[in-house]
C-alpha cells in the first residue's frame, strides 16, 4: 500500500545510496540515529498493520453500522488535518480501506479495529466506507488498532501512555500492551508510571500535548503527586483561562501556574541582623532560623576578631551553658 511503499522507500533509499559516503559511525548516533530507528519503526508496524488488509476483500459499507473501537486511542482530534482528510476523500474517493470485525453484540453491525477518522469523514460526506472485515479477538484488535494508529500518525507520548493505561485496565498483560504500541518493557513503564499516576480527569482536561515529552509529564506527575498541588491542578483546568488556552499550550500553562503556587508557598528568608561597635572596626550579620545561625564579619577587624571567636568557641559555649542552667535555677526558686 501507498503508506507502507512510502516508509519502506525511506528507509531503502538511505541503504541502497551509492554517491556521498557518510562519515563512519556518524548515522550510528545522536539525532541521526534516532531518526532513521524512527523511520525503520514506523516502517515496520505500517507493514505489520498492511498484512491484515493483504489479500482481502474490500466492501463498501454504510458508515450507521460502524460503532468505535471498545478502547479509544486519541485524547482529542486536530480538526484541521481531519478536515483535509475529508477535502482529500471527497475529491480522489478514500484510498485505503479500513478495518473493521463483526460487533461482538452482533444485530449486523461492525466495529472500527482502525480507521477511525475515515470512518467519520465518510459519515459526514455521507458516502459507503471501503473496508476489510476479519474475525478478531480482543487481544488482535488492539494490538493492530495500536500498531497502525502509531504508524500513520504518530500520537504523543500522553496518548500512547493513555492507551496503555486504558488497556491495563482492561486486564490485558503487559506483552500484549507492548506489541500493541510496539515498545519494550522499559519504555512501557515509564509510560504507565506518568499514566497510573495522573488522575484521567487532569490527562482529559490538558489533552494530547503533541509537543511535550515523557520527562516535561514526568515533572508535572511529581508535582500533582503533593494533594495541595492536585487540588490546586483540578481547580485551574476549569477556569476561563484554562478553558480558553489553546490545546498546545494547556500543558504549560498548567505546569507553569502549579510552580508559581511552590514559589509563593515557600517561607520567606528571615531578615539579617547587624551590629558594630562604637567605633566602627568591625561589623557584623548574623541570621537565625532556629536550627541555623549564621554569622558574617567586615570590615577592618573581621579577620582578627573572627579568629578571636573562633579560638574562644569552646570557653564563650562553657559560659552559655553555665547561663543557661544559672537562669533554669532561678526560675525554679
Amino acid at each position: 500500500m501507498a503508506r507502507k511503499d512510502v516508509l519502506l522507500g525511506i528507509t531503502q533509499a538511505d541503504s541502497n545510496r551509492t554517491g556521498r559516503q557518510a562519515t563512519p559511525g556518524y548515522a550510528s548516533r545522536g539525532a541521526s540515529r534516532s531518526m532513521i530507528n524512527s523511520l525503520g519503526e514506523l516502517a515496520e508496524k505500517a507493514a505489520r498493520a498492511d498484512q491484515l488488509l493483504e489479500g482481502e476483500v474490500v466492501q463498501e459499507l454504510d458508515a450507521a453500522l460502524i460503532e468505535a473501537s471498545f478502547v479509544s486511542d486519541r485524547m482529542d482530534e486536530d480538526d484541521e488535518a481531519f478536515q483535509e482528510l475529508v477535502a482529500a476523500i471527497e475529491s480522489r474517493g478514500q484510498d485505503s480501506p479500513v478495518l473493521l470485525r463483526p460487533h461482538p453484540t452482533g444485530g449486523g453491525r461492525y466495529q472500527v479495529v482502525f480507521g477511525h477518522r475515515r470512518v467519520r469523514a465518510a459519515r459526514q460526506l455521507g458516502r459507503p466506507v471501503r473496508a476489510v472485515v476479519k474475525e478478531i479477538d480482543d487481544r488482535d484488535h488492539v494490538i493492530a488498532q495500536g500498531q497502525e494508529n502509531s504508524a500513520r500518525e504518530n500520537l504523543s507520548f500522553i496518548e500512547r501512555a493513555s492507551f496503555a493505561q486504558k488497556l491495563l485496565d482492561l486486564g490485558y498483560d503487559r506483552p500484549t500492551i507492548q506489541s500493541a504500541l510496539a515498545v519494550d518493557a522499559p519504555m512501557l513503564t515509564r509510560m504507565l508510571s506518568v499514566s497510573g499516576r495522573v488522575p484521567a480527569a487532569l490527562l482529559q482536561a490538558i489533552g494530547a500535548a503533541k509537543s511535550v515529552g515523557r520527562d516535561r509529564w514526568l515533572e508535572l506527575t511529581q508535582l500533582v503527586e503533593k494533594p495541595s498541588n492536585l487540588d490546586k491542578a483540578l481547580g485551574f483546568v476549569t477556569t476561563a483561562e484554562f478553558l480558553a488556552a489553546k490545546a498546545e499550550d494547556r500543558f504549560e500553562l498548567l505546569l507553569n501556574h502549579i510552580k508559581r503556587g511552590q514559589r509563593g508557598s515557600k517561607r520567606s528568608a528571615p531578615a539579617a541582623n547587624t551590629w558594630a561597635p562604637a567605633d566602627k572596626s568591625v561589623s557584623a550579620e548574623f541570621k537565625n532560623t532556629g536550627k541555623a545561625f549564621s554569622l558574617s564579619l567586615k570590615a577592618k577587624d573581621a579577620g582578627r576578631f573572627g579568629q578571636f571567636l573562633s579560638s574562644n568557641l569552646d570557653r564563650l559555649y562553657q559560659q552559655f551553658r553555665q547561663e543557661e542552667e544559672s537562669g533554669s535555677m532561678k526560675q525554679g526558686d
